[in-house]
């Protein structure tokens, strides 16, 4: 399943398949018994053959929104949810993202390096080769600052292709009293400082109730495209601040979330080819309403699924189990389930080469025990991960 394909077969389907791989790139994909005139004619020289016994093979999957570097636990959360509490409930009593601040400002580098390299490990089990990765759970210059680095060298040690990105997450509580100078040191200082460090590729922020407005969101996203750095927004969760539209403006990568988006929110994606980014593990276990994927898919608006990895709402790093909701909760069909977990996922990280089998892709490749791209979601209890080669 090459996941390069279009029209009446998008994911590009080729049975009794083959791929060439050579540097870590694939140079061939086709039918098997066409591979050892593709060799020859490539020059390529075959030095390791493998059989995969009829196993379907996919592209590595592309996680293209996580939080996996953190300390603490908030399972606690979860009972209080259990029992009916909201989530801006529970963020009013002390909880929420401000609960994972005190663990993670306290935890050492160390500490959170093993943390994150054990979330990494466990993504690759499923099928994950790429996942971004955001800061946001320190909310200082120089914590941020800090959690990139962890992000860049945990990465390495996992053996995942990390994509790092600074999430402006919300107003820290130390900081409430002067939020505009705040909102103005991370647009004037945290901001420059990442772009000159090449910490980071992107800028995300959380605009929405409780967190960032339009205007803020303006401001700080405005300084990351002056500083030369992609944009991209945590967007609609549990209101419509026009964070779709300002994002569209901006040519953002994506916008995550949007449970709550406008027509003319979802026109302005549309037209500027912004990536939506579906979480249905945040959505589901916050008991929200999903996102209006009808009327997305009518506009045109590419669709992605991601695991939202994160303390509070989404603890799993499995795509697949992101891909049975989609395809449950979210009526996503398996094909854009699967699309979603790797050509546009990549898509909203701004990467053209994964995501697919094509020639000059990396050659990140997942072997599955299934024959069916439906069987991955169908069983959605079950890792079915054969073996998974990174590069």
């Amino acid at each position: 399943m090459t996941c390069a394909g279009s029209g009446a077969d998008p994911l590009g389907l080729i049975t009794d398949g083959a791929v060439l791989c050579e540097g870590g790139r694939v140079v061939w994909v086709g039918p098997d018994e066409d591979a050892d005139a593709a060799s020859r004619a490539l020059d390529v020289v075959v030095a390791e053959r493998v059989d995969l016994g009829g196993r379907l093979l996919t592209p590595g999957l592309v996680d293209c929104h996580t939080h996996a570097v953190f300390a603490g636990d908030r399972s606690d959360e979860f009972a209080m949810r259990a029992r009916g509490a909201g989530y801006l409930e529970i963020a009013k009593a002390g909880g929420g993202i401000a609960a994972t601040l005190g663990p993670t400002r306290a935890a050492t580098d160390a500490d959170l390096e093993r943390l994150t390299v054990d979330r990494l490990v466990a993504a690759r089990a499923t099928g994950t080769t790429t996942a971004e990765v955001k800061s946001g759970y320190d909310l200082t210059i120089a914590g941020e600052q800090r959690l990139l680095r962890v992000i860049a060298r945990a990465g390495a040690q996992a053996g995942v292709a990390v994509v790092p990105t600074l999430l402006c997450h919300v107003i820290p509580p130390e900081r409430k009293a002067d939020r505009d100078v705040y909102v103005r040191e991370l647009a004037e200082v945290l901001v420059p400082a990442v772009a000159a460090g090449g910490l980071a590729t992107a800028v995300d922020i959380y605009c929405d109730d409780g967190a960032f407005t339009r205007d803020e969101t303006a401001t700080v996203l405005g300084a990351a495209r002056g500083a030369g750095l992609a944009v991209k927004a945590h967007a609609g969760q549990f209101s419509d601040q026009g964070a779709a539209e300002l994002c569209a403006e901006l040519g953002a990568l994506s916008v995550d979330h949007v449970e709550q988006v406008s027509d003319a929110g979802i026109a302005a994606l549309a037209a500027a080819g912004t990536v939506a980014v579906m979480l249905p593990g945040a959505c589901v276990q916050l008991r929200l309403p999903p996102p209006p994927v009808a009327r997305l898919r009518a506009a045109g608006v590419p669709l992605a699924v991601a695991s939202d990895l994160n303390p509070g709402s989404s603890y799993s790093s499995s795509l697949p189990l992101q891909m049975w909701m989609a395809t449950t909760h979210f009526a996503m069909s398996v094909e854009e389930a699967w699309l979603g977990v790797t050509r546009v996922a990549a898509r909203a990280l701004g990467l053209s080469d994964r995501g697919m089998l094509a020639p000059g892709a990396r050659a990140d490749l997942v072997a599955w025990n299934a024959e069916h791209p439906a069987a991955i979601p169908y069983q959605y209890g079950a890792n079915l991960v054969d073996r998974v080669l990174v590069a």
